[in-house]
């Protein structure tokens, strides 16, 4: 219940103060072990009535609370289509003059009345009811969608659509406005927010049209639909994202808006020409999704204690690194979270902004327009932050730039693309980068990977062969009686055997032997045996932590570090 805005049922709990201050603390904690939403662990636990906790999310949101739901009329069923009423997870109970009153399933959304009131063209009043209540109303009146996908295809695999023609751009923006085609693009969308996809390739073939979403890094096909359906298909896509459905020739990157079974989502939108037509890829950028909670990170207490030290210094440079992919963003919006406080100036500059941050001012850098990480961070300079975060170091001038702001009192969070962390101490060398200045200003370097969760539900113990603990450095003698654990595969992980990511990570902190070292411009071996020397894990240790937690298998660590 109200996954979404644990943030919110915390204030409102605190503010009419429903649950004791430390019971509130431990249901916290509870929360962020768990996952579960706040909402229903408050009721689970018995703090709260269910009722009465939606009454007072009624009163803090000055909207009217509903216990029963009321007989509704097939005449005000019909004034929302069905597609909507799932989509935003909304019922119509009553008309009041030109106001349509519905109950939503998440009552916290304000985008769905601006969206429901441009779709109808009528105002839209939100009322607050049980969450499941609603959600049964929605599939009692409205059917469920679940297994469109496959008859939308078999509907879509008659119709006729001829793209060997030449086609004007009124023909394109027709085709791409079918309703078929717009439910198929919703119902393929609706589908990757449910399965917690980062990514959504649409791409053609010369015979085929191929669909495939990445769920936890590695990618799945769904059922194809007809190849003459790849142009209308794109066209819809490019049409939601604002860009220029006649241009074919050259990439465009756009951005979506969409409100998916009640929440917002925002997709970034890639296409590129290819041989055989436009390939697009979707990024899923799901708020509600991504855990932007640094204590639910899975760090080691020592790593994670090591961040909580530098982000709170009053300068320094603190760099996060590792391949595309690897949740380098996460960790530094997780870090910006915990010091994100009103008596600090926060700036961001990112390729794109990914996640909108409340109270955090964050900059999209524009190439077209001369707007780069440099340019943004020179004027960031003139802007008196405390903080200043940028989406990654790509050249000599940025990381001057970082520097100076370092050395000037400003703390500094970035990226950068190696595959260890002392490897970072060499990038920034190889760039041009003096090395003193680089031991005067960086105080810390976190490597990461993401490696895939055993699937819970069909974890079973087994014991691996030698040649595989071998790829490892294990010798047998040394695991004494510790289990291993692989996913056998079963419903709830797609029969992958694998279901969520983890985070490993390689804590390297600038002693002043690895910064003498670094104004030597030794090589990263020696840096790296002397962090090591100093107690620091490599990402390939800190993943037999996780293997012998039982978290992950063997053959993820192999595969990622």
């Amino acid at each position: 219940m109200f996954a979404s805005h644990d943030q919110f049922i915390l204030e409102i709990c605190r503010d009419k103060h429903l649950v004791a201050a430390e019971a509130l603390s431990d249901l916290n904690e509870e929360h962020k072990a768990t996952g579960k939403p706040l909402a229903d662990l408050l009721v689970e636990m018995g703090f709260i009535e269910k009722s009465v906790l939606l009454q007072k999310i009624a009163e803090h949101l000055g909207l009217e609370y509903i216990e029963e739901m009321p007989v509704i009329t097939g005449e005000i069923v019909s004034m929302v289509s069905g597609n909507l009423a799932r989509t935003y997870g909304v019922v119509p109970i009553r008309v009041e003059g030109q106001t349509i009153v519905m109950v939503a399933s998440d009552p916290f959304n304000n985008q769905i009345i601006d969206d429901l009131t441009f779709a109808l063209g009528k105002d839209v009043r939100l009322i607050v009811a049980d969450p499941t209540t609603i959600d049964a109303q929605v599939k009692l009146h409205y059917g469920d969608d679940e297994a469109t996908i496959e008859d939308l295809l078999k509907d879509l695999s008659s119709s006729d659509h001829d793209t060997d023609k030449e086609l004007s751009e009124t023909d394109i923006q027709a085709m791409a406005g079918q309703t078929p085609i717009v439910r198929f693009v919703n119902l393929v969308l609706g589908q990757a927010i449910r399965d917690k996809a980062s990514d959504v390739h649409f791409e053609p073939f010369e015979h085929e049209f191929k669909i495939r979403y990445r769920i936890d890094g590695s990618l799945y096909e769904m059922a194809p639909p007809p190849k003459h359906l790849a142009l209308p298909i794109t066209s819809r896509i490019k049409v939601l994202a604002n860009l220029n459905i006649a241009e074919r020739r050259i990439p465009q990157d756009g951005r979506i808006k969409l409100t998916i079974a009640g929440r917002p989502v925002d997709l970034r939108v890639s296409t590129l020409p290819t041989q055989f037509g436009e390939s697009v890829v979707l990024r899923v950028l799901d708020q509600s999704a991504v855990q932007l909670d640094i204590t639910s990170l899975g760090m080691p207490e020592d790593v994670f204690q090591g961040i909580n030290d530098i982000i709170h210094r009053p300068n320094g440079i603190f760099i996060v690194t590792g391949p595309t992919g690897s949740g380098k963003t996460t960790t530094l919006y997780s870090a910006l979270r915990v010091i994100n406080t009103p008596d600090l100036k926060l700036l961001t500059a990112e390729d794109p902004v990914e996640y909108e941050i409340e109270g955090i001012m964050q900059v999209p850098v524009n190439h077209a327009v001369g707007l780069t990480f440099a340019a943004a961070l020179r004027s960031f300079l003139r802007q008196d932050p405390d903080i200043i975060m940028l989406g990654e170091i790509r050249d000599l001038e940025t990381a001057q730039i970082s520097i100076q702001a370092s050395l000037t009192g400003h703390l500094v969070l970035s990226t950068l693309h190696t595959n260890d962390a002392a490897g970072a101490i060499t990038r920034l060398i190889d760039m041009g980068v003096e090395p003193f200045l680089i031991a005067s200003s960086i105080e810390a370097v976190l490597a990461q990977r993401l490696v895939r969760r055993v699937c819970k539900k069909c974890r079973t113990a087994y014991e691996p062969d030698s040649a595989l603990l071998n790829q490892l450095g294990i010798d047998p003698i040394d695991i004494g009686n510790r289990e291993f654990f692989y996913g056998k595969g079963c419903d709830q992980c797609s029969n992958s055997g694998y279901r969520g990511r983890l985070g490993i990570y390689e804590w390297l902190r600038l002693s002043e032997a690895v910064r003498d070292l670094v104004v030597q411009r030794a090589p990263t071996l020696v840096i790296k045996q002397k962090a090591l020397e100093q107690g620091m894990r490599t990402l390939r240790d800190d993943g037999l932590r996780s293997i012998f937690d039982g978290a992950t298998s063997i053959e993820e660590v192999v595969k990622y570090t």
